[in-house]
């Protein structure tokens, strides 16, 4: 029983490397999600106790509210903006984005339809309530506002 001289390892072999890395390139492609549209405001959103996660995420409808990014802030100033997809809108624009919305959705679903609003802290009220006013004559009653949970009381 003697051990014979200087063995060496036998050389790794790489072949199914490229299959492995293929593999994995294949999985982020089918599991990422690309962002639907630009966010063109800045918004903190505020703090809340009792928060909810929203359950179908394609059944919901996106309205940001906030002051403008920095590159825009040139070209429309630091008053807040309504955001609806990729352009800023008037509160008057909100019926034919909801309509737009339904639309694309199937009947059944239609009626399950979410709305939400994600607007900065330090918004004015007065925005979000002519907001919510041209939502009821779109009749988007399903509202949802977006909030940070905080730690409570």
């Amino acid at each position: 029983m003697k051990k014979k001289g200087n063995k060496e390892l036998p050389a790794i072999s790489t072949a199914s490397l490229p299959d492995v890395i293929f593999m994995i390139l294949f999985f982020f492609m089918v599991s990422t999600t690309m962002r639907e549209q630009e966010v063109l405001v800045r918004y903190k959103l505020p703090n809340a106790t009792e928060v909810q996660k929203l359950e179908k995420k394609s059944l919901v409808s996106y309205i940001h509210i906030g002051v403008p990014v920095a590159h825009m802030q040139a070209r429309y100033g630091t008053a807040p903006k309504i955001q609806l997809n990729d352009t800023y809108k008037t509160a008057k624009d909100i019926g034919d984005f909801i309509a737009a919305e339904r639309d694309q959705l199937n009947e059944s679903d239609r009626a399950q339809m979410t709305t939400s609003i994600k607007a900065d802290k330090e918004t004015k009220m007065g925005i979000i309530t002519d907001v919510k006013q041209e939502l009821r004559r779109a009749n988007a009653l399903k509202i949802s506002y977006a909030a940070v949970e905080s730690e409570g009381y």
